[in-house]
């Protein structure tokens, strides 16, 4: 029996490695922050700098009054009813570190969404949406999977598992990703494309981001920032498993960082060739969007599957993303960052994936920190029945429904007021001058043609 100074030492431990882990997470917002603006046009860059910085500071604040109440407070399966401002917190459940890692994933969620309605969204709206996001729509979801009293709670503690099995989705595939994806989804279809984003015969044409040094120095913050993002997941890692006790959650969270990169770097390599084959040319600025839709996909299962799985998950989150992008071209509609198909499409892949490939020892080992003689329903191929399958297809069903019944009225109200879009006249002069006073760069090309100078100053002052 444990004495209460090991007991101290050891909750000690916990505290500081979900720390660590929240802040290896908070770091994606300067990932995403990078990724951002350099996939869009120069003329935009310090609006989506600043929109970047809006979604965690606004964040923050509604996941701190709301948020968290509404995603970790008990009471009923739907949403939860206490820690308002967090009240009560710490108690028995949670503390301030387990606070502060649960809201790095919320700001993330904002961020996702921002990708899909960048170049051409009044500052305002960011407000009103990033609000909503991550005060009610997120946490309610959160509520659903991670808390133990969700309906869709793969947890032991949970009041039934669905299918006796629960919906697996250890880091966020559906919770975070798909959340995101479908509320860009929506913001982007309501919008509508940029000016000169398709031509008088409905054909792309190309707006590439202005500097792919920016992203892929964002995608390799994104990347270290995921094995924050996964692996922290088991939020404590001094976790025995009673049936090997020379293994406990520091084994998984080992094997959870392999999977993540084996997913990621077998979804970029794919994405290299794919897109050679498909384009004719080598392209840097796909295989960083390929990379990071394998770690997408993975963020599902990654405590749940072997490493070889997880290849298999990149490999077809490669393609999802690819034939999304293609669907969505076809349909005009324009995604800078490509946030909806990587964020949407392959986070419902990974739920899917999970359904298919988790394997039961490391599922009892994630869900009943490895109790001996526990069974449960794990992936299909596998021969675990189609429990989970079930519960896996239930979330991604539930995730479209509900981020649709709040977003899409949100965004479509916000486009009648006509405070979603801004006028062509400023998304062609481009929102740094017109909405934010000046350039994201010292030296911008447009100071030194004097006519365009003065069409955006104008714009600007409110002269023209």
């Amino acid at each position: 029996m444990a004495t209460s100074w090991e007991t101290s030492v050891t909750e000690s431990i916990n505290a500081v490695y979900l720390l660590f882990s929240a802040y290896l997470v908070f770091v994606m917002q300067l990932g995403f922050a990078m990724l951002c603006a350099g996939s869009v046009r120069a003329k935009n860059a310090l609006n989506i700098m600043l929109t970047n910085v809006v979604d965690a500071v606004v964040g923050t604040v509604s996941y701190y009054l709301f948020g968290f109440a509404f995603a970790f407070g008990g009471s009923n399966p739907f949403i939860g009813t206490s820690f308002f401002a967090l009240h009560h917190v710490p108690n028995d459940s949670y503390d301030y570190a387990y606070f502060l890692y649960q809201w790095a994933f919320a700001i993330a969620v904002a961020g996702i969404t921002s990708g899909s309605i960048a170049e051409r969204t009044q500052f305002s709206a960011y407000l009103v949406f990033s609000s909503l996001l991550t005060g009610l729509v997120y946490p309610v979801v959160a509520h659903w999977v991670w808390s133990s009293e969700g309906w869709l709670s793969p947890s032991a503690g949970g009041v039934g598992l669905l299918f006796g099995s629960g919906a697996i989705d250890f880091a966020g595939s559906g919770v975070v990703h798909l959340v995101g994806g479908i509320a860009g989804l929506w913001g982007a279809v309501i919008e509508g494309p940029r000016v000169g984003r398709f031509d008088a015969f409905g054909k792309p044409v190309p707006m590439r981001g202005h500097n792919a040094t920016l992203v892929v120095l964002g995608t390799f913050l994104l990347w270290f920032g995921w094995f924050g993002f996964n692996p922290g997941s088991y939020a404590r890692i001094l976790v025995p498993y009673p049936d090997a006790p020379d293994q406990g959650n520091w084994t998984g969270v080992g094997r959870t960082a392999v999977t993540t990169a084996l997913a990621g770097s077998t979804a970029g390599l794919v994405t290299l060739f794919g897109r050679r084959l498909l384009a004719g040319h080598w392209d840097a600025l796909d295989v960083c969007n390929g990379l990071l839709g394998g770690f997408v996909a993975i963020t599902s299962g990654c405590a749940v599957v072997e490493p070889w799985a997880a290849i298999v998950c990149g490999f077809f989150a490669a393609w999802v993303l690819i034939g999304l992008n293609k669907l969505a071209l076809k349909l005009w509609f324009d995604d800078p960052l490509e946030a909806a198909p990587l964020h949407g499409g392959c986070g419902a892949w990974g739920l899917i994936f999970t359904g298919l490939f988790a394997k039961e020892e490391l599922v009892v080992q994630a869900y009943e920190s490895g109790e001996v003689g526990v069974s449960r329903p794990f992936g299909l191929l596998l021969g675990g029945g189609w429990g989970l399958l079930l519960a896996q297809v239930v979330e991604v069903v539930v995730i479209v429904g509900w981020v649709s019944l709040t977003m899409a009225p949100l965004f479509y109200v916000l486009h009648k007021l006509h405070l979603l879009r801004i006028s062509v006249d400023e998304e062609l002069a481009g929102l740094d001058i017109s909405s934010h006073g000046g350039y994201a760069y010292a030296a911008h090309p447009e100071d030194h043609h004097p006519r365009f100078y003065a069409d955006y100053t104008s714009i600007a002052d409110g002269t023209r």
